[in-house]
């Protein structure tokens, strides 16, 4: 759950599917798409096209949803977390809608987990976004005031178990989930969305309901053996702490997150030759791996969109290694905490930031389902920010994190052949020798990524790369324009998006018929869509080209 304050308390919890979970009949069995991509706050009907144009075709298992429930009205993101009601009434749309988005997810081979808000509900008095009428522990035909923990007072002390399970979390109204009652009517709100064919769960502030009530809970749900995993954020000296909530479900693994940022912003990459749980995580198979989500995001207790490059190469290393099951965020820009979503609904031009899309990011969920079941081998690093591993003999993956380019020839156990790049757009082709290896240079910030789905013969005829190097603030995205049609012909708003990725530098590529002589510059659109042309004469270039720039003010 998250609130206006100590968002940390309350940051979003894991979905990890095992290989063992039960499959349910009505989605994908999880095999090996094990990849969950959370699209914090998106719409409904929004998530239901998502699916079909990109996670489907880009093999993510899951999507995962904010929560459905009617909840206190606000523009804030956190609103969604103080439900007045079980209705499906909340701002991302009615039943219907999400009716409609599960069933369209499945058809793409997407499973919808359900993020479910059941530890507490508001923290104040009024009207919801449905229109229910509520007052703090009365909740007209849901709960009245003897269904709540009598302790009245905020958590202040995380090494009282009781405190921390009995008493409530940042003011808002704790449920007593010992109570029979109330475990019937969570159980019931839960039995409806997976009548509407929801696949799992997402217990938001896990750590604030006692193990067994969960338990407890989870058996009475016409699905007891439901895809579930819980918010439980780790804490050194807590009295609550992560193991205790396997026997029910899987654990969002926060240790993860916490040092992966401090191995990619501040330490050597070559730590991380043993990632995992040697480290003191959770085992591999009870636990979601993830970079970032949108509590931890605005805390600073983990990477984010904000820290460009470093950012992008966390998120590859995350889906090429083989611990837990991934959890891509997507979320938005923000400058303010509380800042709501954005009211648009393009990606990259209001404000939606689509981590989910990014090619680097996209094409390592191929990758991961490709070599699903293989472990490390030729692991390979240069003592500091630059390293290189296998998995098996189906893929291969190096990451530069270095401040210059390198040059190497890397040992592969991949087939001798043709493989693409995965990394680039289009298919960069990477020639592997019959002894295992291929030369290759990385430049800073980048990474290349081979395996055995995706082979072919090189870059597109004629394609055309394009590379800036161009400062903005938020809300602003840079696009290329220019005068072939490939390219908008001179029209921005037929612009070609570019990647933010690996900020400051935007990158991105189109085809072009070989030896095409073409004009272009680049363009920085603001999220009201106004547009500001780069200064100077036009560009040129004939394809295919690989260019290399820095905007011009």
């Amino acid at each position: 759950m998250v609130s206006p304050s100590r968002s940390a308390l309350c940051a979003i919890a894991a979905v990890l599917f095992s290989l063992l979970a039960v499959p349910q009949s009505f989605a994908a069995p999880p095999s090996a798409k094990d990849v969950t991509a959370t699209l914090f706050q998106w719409p409904f009907a929004r998530v239901a096209t998502e699916c079909t144009t990109v996670l489907g075709p880009r093999g993510y298992g899951f999507v995962e949803v904010s929560p459905a429930t009617e909840h206190i009205q606000g523009p804030q993101w956190w609103t969604s977390y103080q439900p007045v009601s079980y209705r499906i009434a909340g701002r991302l749309g009615d039943e219907a809608a999400f009716r409609n988005m599960v069933t369209t997810c499945h058809a793409a081979g997407v499973k919808v987990i359900a993020d479910a808000v059941i530890n507490h509900m508001s923290a104040g008095s009024g009207t919801g976004t449905g229109g229910s009428s509520y007052t703090k522990y009365d909740y007209p035909g849901i709960y009245s005031e003897p269904d709540f923990h009598s302790c009245r007072s905020r958590i202040s002390d995380y090494r009282n178990r009781g405190d921390v399970q009995n008493c409530e979390l940042v003011g808002l109204s704790d449920l007593d989930t010992g109570s029979d009652y109330v475990r019937g009517r969570i159980a019931s709100y839960l039995n409806h969305l997976i009548s509407l064919g929801v696949d799992g769960f997402r217990i938001d502030a896990a750590k604030h309901v006692a193990a067994s009530d969960l338990a407890a809970i989870k058996s009475r749900l016409s699905n007891p053996n439901v895809f579930w995993v819980h918010e439980v954020i780790y804490g050194a000296g807590e009295a609550v702490q992560p193991g205790e909530y396997t026997g029910s479900g899987d654990v969002d693994e926060f240790r993860y997150a916490y040092d992966l940022k401090r191995i990619f912003a501040n330490e050597n990459l070559a730590y991380l030759s043993t990632f995992g749980q040697s480290w003191g995580f959770l085992p591999s198979g009870q636990a979601r791996s993830f970079v970032d989500n949108w509590d931890t995001e605005r805390n600073g207790s983990t990477l984010t969109y904000k820290d460009g490059s470093t950012y992008t190469l966390a998120n590859v290393f995350m889906l090429a290694w083989p611990y837990g099951a991934p959890n891509v965020y997507s979320g938005y820009e923000f400058s303010d905490h509380d800042a709501g979503p954005p009211s648009g609904s393009e990606c990259y031009t209001s404000g939606w930031k689509c981590q989910h899309r990014w090619t680097q990011i996209a094409s390592m969920v191929q990758f991961r389902n490709t070599v699903a079941g293989t472990s490390v081998v030729n692991w390979w690093d240069n003592g500091g920010d630059a390293i290189a591993f296998g998995r098996g003999t189906k893929g291969f993956v190096a990451i530069n994190r270095e401040s210059s380019p390198i040059t190497r020839t890397f040992q592969t156990s991949l087939p001798a052949g043709s493989y693409c790049n995965v990394q680039k757009e289009g298919c960069v082709a990477v020639v592997v020798g019959a002894n295992g290896q291929f030369t290759a240079t990385l430049g800073a910030g980048e990474a290349l990524a081979l395996h055995v789905g995706a082979t072919g013969g090189g870059t597109p005829v004629g394609a055309a790369s394009f590379s800036v190097n161009a400062t903005t603030s938020l809300g602003q995205n840079i696009f290329v324009v220019g005068d072939h049609p490939s390219l908008g012909s001179w029209n921005p708003a037929a612009a070609v998006a570019l990647s933010s990725a690996s900020y400051p530098v935007w990158r991105g590529s189109v085809s072009l018929p070989a030896g095409t002589s073409f004009q272009y510059k680049y363009i920085r659109k603001e999220s009201n869509g106004s547009v500001t042309w780069e200064s100077g004469s036009n560009r040129t270039a004939t394809s295919p080209a690989t260019l290399s720039d820095t905007w011009r003010s």
